[in-house]
């Protein structure tokens, strides 16, 4: 069975408890959401963030007689 654990490593807790999972390579495996490529919850990528602002900078340009 696999588990998902979110620790907050701000903590000293969160801090040692990480440590000591760091000791069991063959049976715990740390995934980095920003490795991934996915983008949590909430967030969009680099490449939707870039539409939208050129979306947005238009509109401005647009607003304003400039473009």
């Amino acid at each position: 069975m696999i588990h998902t654990l979110k620790i907050d490593d701000s903590r000293p807790t969160g801090k040692r408890l990480i440590n000591e999972l760091k000791k069991y390579k063959n049976t715990v495996v740390f995934e980095h959401s920003a490795l991934s490529g996915a983008a949590p919850e909430g967030y969009m990528t680099l490449e939707e963030f870039r539409v939208k602002a050129k979306e947005s900078a238009r509109k401005i340009l647009n607003d304003n007689g400039i473009y």
